[in-house]
């Protein structure tokens, strides 16, 4: 045995009783966990407590910081979000609902706060996942609702004020598409499978690496793009990472797109209301006169509570007149008296309070 090989050895070694230290300690979290899920469970509390989650990885962040760690914010977080999505499965087993096919940007940011192994409902359309919510066949939906250059989701707004669901938390993710295939030499492929929206982000990419001649074949998604490249030795495909990772087609470039700051927001929607942080968002759904200046006085009433606006949008009452109605997002909780009062008065519609990430 060589001297490098020996000193690994003792390296792995103490890496092994170090592991071994971690599985006996997260045994025994799993089992306080367990009699959390008992608790909730004999008053049907909401088990997904995204200010609690975010509160953890805070104090484990300042923690590690003291402590002068290795581990920064982002590793805490990537490692932390997996043992609390296995920690509310243990609590409780309950189905989230997702804009599908699997492996979706939103099936990538559904299991982001919930894990691979949660109990997933994959579906073709949004208003499908706010009916599974609203039916209460699934306990939460996982929608997209804007995207820093394309806008906002319409369907996403007009279900929110069809179905009266919540929304319990936001995920704002940094959209990266990536190339995958069976085959390791770009000369050789020969078809190049894709979403037509995903391919055309992807241009500069294609051209640096000589594929724009490629043939090009349209898919319906980017998952569906992995799966036929799985099957096509010569092809490759541009897909997300996550559909890259279910179809077992290898990476070979993580993120090819052209616009490297494109992010999508997405909105988690349940039953329930989700407790203050310090740091919340709240969503509504208000109406107005039609009169002149009826906008600039409600807009005002939030200047005058000392109110920060974050986004408005005007959707269409979809009837016989060209009338509006404003989804509207704005700091603060539903429990702050001020934000209550402001609902009240204007009667309307609250959509829901929650940690703010975006």
């Amino acid at each position: 045995m060589s001297e490098l090989e020996k000193k690994l050895l003792v390296l792995r070694k103490k890496i092994d009783e170090i592991d071994n230290e971690i599985l006996t300690l997260l045994n025994k979290r799993m089992e306080i966990v367990k009699e959390v899920g008992e608790l909730k469970n004999n008053t049907n509390a909401p088990i997904y407590r995204p200010e609690r989650e975010k509160e953890i990885i805070q104090r484990l962040t300042y923690l590690s910081k003291q402590q002068n760690g290795v581990l920064g914010e982002d590793e805490i977080k990537a490692i932390f979000l997996e043992i609390f999505a296995i920690s509310r499965s243990l609590e409780r087993k309950e189905r989230i609902a997702f804009l599908g096919p699997e492996g979706t940007f939103t099936h990538q940011a559904a299991e982001s706060r919930f894990g691979a192994n949660a109990r997933y409902l994959s579906l073709l359309n949004i208003e499908a996942v706010f009916k599974s919510v609203a039916n209460k066949e699934s306990k939460y939906g996982v929608v997209p609702i804007e995207n820093n250059t394309e806008g906002v989701v319409g369907i996403t707004l007009d279900s929110l004020k069809k179905y009266g669901v919540k929304i319990v938390a936001e995920i704002c993710m940094e959209i990266h598409h990536s190339f995958a295939s069976m085959q390791d030499d770009l000369k050789k492929i020969k078809r190049i499978y894709s979403h037509p929206q995903a391919y055309n982000q992807c241009l500069g990419f294609l051209e640096t690496h000589g594929l724009l001649d490629v043939e090009f074949i349209p898919t319906e998604s980017t998952a569906k793009a992995a799966e036929l490249a799985k099957n096509d030795e010569n092809s490759g495909a541009i897909c997300s990472k996550i559909a890259a990772k279910l179809y077992n087609v290898p990476l070979l470039f993580e993120k090819i797109e052209d616009n490297k700051s494109n992010r999508t927001r997405f909105i988690i929607i349940s039953d329930f209301k989700t407790q203050k942080s310090g740091n919340d968002k709240t969503s509504v759904i208000a109406k107005t006169s039609h009169k002149t200046g009826a906008l600039f006085e409600l807009l005002k009433k939030f200047k005058d509570k000392n109110i920060n606006l974050l986004k408005i949008e005007s959707r269409p009452n979809k009837d016989d007149t060209f009338n509006t109605w404003f989804y509207i997002d704005f700091e603060g909780h539903i429990d702050d008296e001020k934000v209550k009062e402001l609902i009240e008065s204007e009667n309307m519609i609250w959509l829901g309070s929650y940690l703010r990430d975006c």
